[in-house]
């Protein structure tokens, strides 16, 4: 169609190429817009994935924790107490499993052990994640992959191994399947900043710096070796032992029977003897009234504070009486004793004198000065803080001048009396190596070097002419000293004459003191008709035998020569 103008020009109207114009602008239009829609969803989708954290755990136990590795733990001459051995473990992921049943079906034929109940309802769900058998062997984990199960797949992890076993049970602790210390020296280096490392999977390779003990394997293995004679010999129900170099507090052997196998944690919990919860360490966890090795403690403290003297005397004729409480001695001399023979006679009603000397207030804070009233600093978690009466009447002060009436752990008599041997010096006991020069800023004065000479003379003397006889006849040569203790232990509420603890305290060598020693033997058996049950027949014994064997390890040469003995005597007793 056509329209004339005035000039006789015509204007063509295109209808058609208008329409079409305007719908391929529309068209275009949406094409952008739904292209920028789907950029948008695209670039929202790449920055919701870049934010999403991918699952790294097994049951909430990260990826890196459970491959990760414990430092191996070496003793004091570089010998293996720990170390970790990599294992494949089983696990699966329940959303890519096809058939449920085919898989426990052919699972079984490898792992018949597994409950099929209980693996059906773990290889069902859609779960990313879920263990079906931990540290297998490589044999089993071939047989497995050979089956073909789609959705089941190996994690290597880390086994800890314990080359030692129950030797040294007591000391490693144990850890769990994940890995992770849960007593002992293991869980002490989780606590002290292990757990940190595998946290961010920096102890996952075996480069890790290697953790030195003080414990020496040669030492451990008499020390258990005798310890397990000793219950069978004096038929006791348990034995411990704990020895101590005296110049840098390093402990050099424990071992606490019964003991548990610390490649098998659980077998800490079975009964021992018909009784429940007997595996503790008895070193650091049990306190007990350690008896008439307390009398060390009293004499040193007296001599200490200058209230008596080596040469005074001390009248034992009668027992003294509190109301209508007699003390007696257990086979008493009956006559005036002097200082040495009250210790070498073991002489209840001496100690108590001793200790009425210096008064029952600064008995008790003597106590407080070298830390029988608190826990004993020390590495190991297992710790049971002692039972001290904050105040002494007079009667609980004589009592505990012989070691009744207050209940300590052997680690601190073992302290102790590395500290009175050692000038003075007390020092905190350490699991870890530690040199002469690192412990000497750690040196707590406790006695004076003289009162230390004094001690040192009276342990020497209780080993040659008192209750430590026994246990010198088997160490002779080596100039062990000690103190016995025979200890009544209390049933319900009373004291038991037929159930003791027997205790003997030591060092040696005397002459040139090094080490400290304290075993205990828990109610213990006369040895056959002839012999008796008290410490100097058991735990005096054991000392002997221990010394015996492990002093030449050690470089201590025996040497039998009577002025070693003669220069320990005091001048005023010469």
């Amino acid at each position: 169609m056509a329209i004339l103008t005035e000039s006789g020009n015509a204007i063509a109207l295109n209808g058609a190429n208008r329409s079409r114009a305007a719908l391929t602008s529309s068209r275009i239009r949406v094409v952008v817009v739904a292209l920028v829609v789907v950029f948008s969803i695209v670039t929202w989708k790449l920055i919701d994935l870049g934010r999403t954290v991918a699952d790294t755990t097994i049951e909430g136990v990260t990826r890196d924790v459970i491959t990760a590795s414990r430092p191996t733990i070496l003793d004091r001459n570089g010998l293996e107490m720990a170390v970790d051995i990599r294992v494949p473990s089983l696990f699966a992921e329940p959303r890519r499993i096809v058939d449920v049943n085919e898989a426990v079906t052919k699972l079984r034929t490898v792992l018949p052990d597994l409950d099929p109940a209980w693996l059906t309802k773990r290889l069902t769900g859609d779960k990313g994640f879920v263990w079906i058998k931990r540290e297998l062997t490589p044999a089993i984990e071939e047989r497995i992959f050979n089956l073909g199960v789609p959705g089941l797949d190996f994690l290597t992890e880390s086994k800890r191994f314990y080359p030692s076993g129950q030797e040294t049970s007591h000391i490693m602790g144990a850890v769990n399947i994940d890995n992770q210390g849960t007593m002992g020296i293991e869980k002490h280096l989780d606590d002290d900043g292990l757990a940190m490392l595998q946290s961010v999977g920096l102890a996952r390779n075996a480069e890790m710096t290697p953790v030195d003990l003080a414990i020496d394997l040669r030492v451990q293995h008499v020390m258990y070796d005798q310890l397990n004679d000793a219950l069978t010999r004096y038929k006791a129900i348990a034995a411990a032992a704990v020895m101590m170099d005296i110049r840098t507090g390093e402990i050099v052997g424990m071992v606490s029977l019964p003991d548990f196998d610390p490649n098998a944690p659980s077998t800490l919990f079975e009964d021992y003897n018909g009784q429940k919860n007997q595996r503790f360490n008895r070193i650091t966890s049990g306190i007990y009234e350690l008896g008439s090795t307390f009398k060390t403690v009293t004499v040193a403290a007296a001599l200490d504070a200058g209230a008596v003297k080596m040469t005074d005397q001390f009248d034992a004729r009668y027992g003294i009486k509190f109301g209508r409480f007699t003390i007696d001695d257990f086979h008493g001399k009956h006559r005036v004793l002097s200082l040495p023979e009250v210790y070498k006679y073991s002489s209840n009603i001496g100690t108590i004198r001793v200790m009425q000397a210096m008064g029952k207030d600064n008995f008790r804070d003597f106590l407080t000065r070298t830390g029988f009233d608190t826990s004993v600093p020390f590495e190991l978690p297992e710790m049971r803080a002692p039972t001290v009466p904050k105040q002494f009447s007079e009667i609980v002060a004589a009592t505990s001048s012989f070691g009744h009436g207050l209940s300590i752990s052997p680690l601190h008599m073992a302290r102790a009396m590395a500290g009175f041997m050692n000038e003075g010096c007390m020092l905190p006991p350490t699991i870890y190596k530690r040199s002469e020069a690192e412990a000497r800023p750690l040196c707590q004065q406790v006695v004076s070097p003289q009162t230390s000479k004094d001690i040192r003379y009276l342990m020497r003397l209780n080993a040659l002419e008192g209750s430590g006889t026994r246990m010198n006849k088997f160490a002779n040569g080596y100039r062990v000293g000690g103190k016995t203790g025979t200890a009544e232990k209390v049933v319900g509420r009373a004291y038991s004459a037929s159930k003791t603890l027997a205790v003997f305290a030591s060092g040696f060598p005397l002459d040139n003191p090094r080490y400290a020693m304290v075993v205990l033997v828990d109610e213990p058996q006369s040895e056959n008709p002839q012999s008796g049950h008290t410490a100097g027949w058991n735990a005096g014994e054991v000392t002997g035998r221990i010394v015996q064997r492990i002093a030449p390890m050690l470089g201590i040469s025996p040497d039998f020569s009577q002025s070693l003995d003669d220069e320990l005597v005091p001048a005023e007793l010469r």
